[in-house]
């Protein structure tokens, strides 16, 4: 196995907006009582400290012409990315990966935000830099996975839930005096198997307590409940399932007293099953999935950066650009990794004399994503690699 390093440096540009005059608020447990009623008082949650600059962090993500970089994979997922170009996962090479995609000049004219896993928020690149200090000289927000994984869901039809809300509070503090400015919470809802009642409720509530709990702590939280592309369903069934599981997801944020100013959504597009003989067009998937967002999605969320969930690069590219050929309430942008990362990784191949090439690639497709969030995307000249399906069936993050 071969080992990497690399030597790249991020231009150094002025203090970001959204930092400017921060200092670090400490959140409040205070209620607002209203007069008593009867025997009992209803209280009302008081908004919180952090209100202001959870509106400002969630417009700056959701600015004309940016998305957000996924590079949240865990140690184990990040392993296999490495072993498909012949590398071992240590944290060397782990590192490096990691610093070749911080590092590429001029990444934050089109990336606002990149999603971090915790051993990367507290990592320095290969020349010493912290990778925080990196992404804010980039303008790019600092951001972190704070959920601890899928495990099957008792009662269910082989389903799963999100575990992770044990000690939230605690680690998204420390998150924050990090340098973290948002956070990503990932449940899974599977069409082919049912999806039950229980998952629907058990994934609705779960991202509502940790949405309550990020914003409390002064991170903007990334809702995600991604459908799965697993099955051979139309994309009709699709778009049923995610009508009722938006409801739910925004009926418990509602019930959690969640700030939807604050927040940003990664839901998954409405697209057949990845097994599914019938195939959908950009402009059919954008048709059913802004009907989505007009039926379930409040006008008051400011971004909807829309997940890849194993379409190839292209494609993912494509849809995007599909869903911005007319106004919308909401900034529509992505929130990619393998539909951002794949082609870099293997120009890559762990070699450092192949980093220029790779944060090339890497460049290629975030200016290509831009221009789909701006609804000018073309599709010329893309390479045949960019246009392979990443789809992997039950895939784990």
């Amino acid at each position: 196995m071969a080992s990497a390093s690399l030597l790249k440096s991020a231009p150094v540009l002025g203090k970001p907006e959204w930092l400017k005059g921060q200092a670090l608020p400490q959140p409040s447990a205070s209620v607002v009582r209203c007069n008593p009623v009867a025997s009992s008082a209803l209280t009302v949650r008081a908004t919180s400290s952090y209100a202001d600059e959870l509106v400002k962090t969630a417009k700056t993500v959701a600015s004309p012409g940016r998305g957000i970089l996924a590079m949240d994979e865990s140690n184990a997922t990040c392993g296999k990315r490495l072993a498909s170009i012949g590398l071992e996962n240590t944290e060397a090479n782990r590192q490096a990966y990691r610093t070749l995609l911080v590092t590429v000049p001029g990444l934050g004219q089109y990336i606002s935000g990149a999603i971090l896993f915790e051993e990367t928020l507290y990592q320095s690149t290969t020349d010493g830099r912290k990778i925080v200090d990196v992404l804010v000289e980039q303008n790019i927000v600092p951001g972190i996975k704070v959920d601890k994984g899928l495990v099957p869901l008792a009662g269910s039809n082989n389903e799963s839930w999100c575990q992770g809300l044990d000690g939230l509070a605690s680690r998204s503090a420390a998150y924050y005096q990090q340098g973290a400015r948002f956070a990503k919470w990932r449940t899974v809802i599977s069409i082919p198997n049912g999806p039950s009642e229980l998952a629907v409720k058990e994934a609705a509530w779960g991202l509502a307590r940790y949405a309550a709990v990020s914003q409390d702590n002064g991170l903007v939280p990334i809702v995600e409940p991604e459908i799965l592309l697993d099955g051979d369903h139309g994309i009709d069934r699709t778009f049923e399932v995610a009508k009722k599981v938006w409801a739910e997801v925004f009926f418990y944020l509602s019930q959690n007293n969640v700030l939807f100013e604050g927040i940003l959504l990664k839901p998954s597009m409405v697209t057949p099953g990845a097994e599914a003989k019938d195939r959908a067009t950009p402009e059919q998937v954008a048709d059913y999935t802004l009907r989505l967002l007009r039926q379930r999605i409040p006008p008051a969320v400011p971004g909807i950066m829309f997940l890849s969930g194993g379409q190839s690069e292209v494609e993912a590219t494509l849809n995007l650009n599909a869903m911005n050929q007319a106004p919308n309430p909401w900034h529509i942008s992505f929130s990619y990794a393998r539909a951002l990362q794949n082609t870099c990784l293997k120009k890559w191949g762990g070699r450092p004399e192949n980093v220029e090439e790779a944060q090339e690639a890497l460049l290629v497709r975030a200016k290509a994503n831009s221009l789909a969030q701006l609804g000018k995307y073309t599709g010329e000249g893309e390479s045949e690699e960019s246009k392979q399906g990443m789809f992997v069936k039950g895939y784990v993050y």
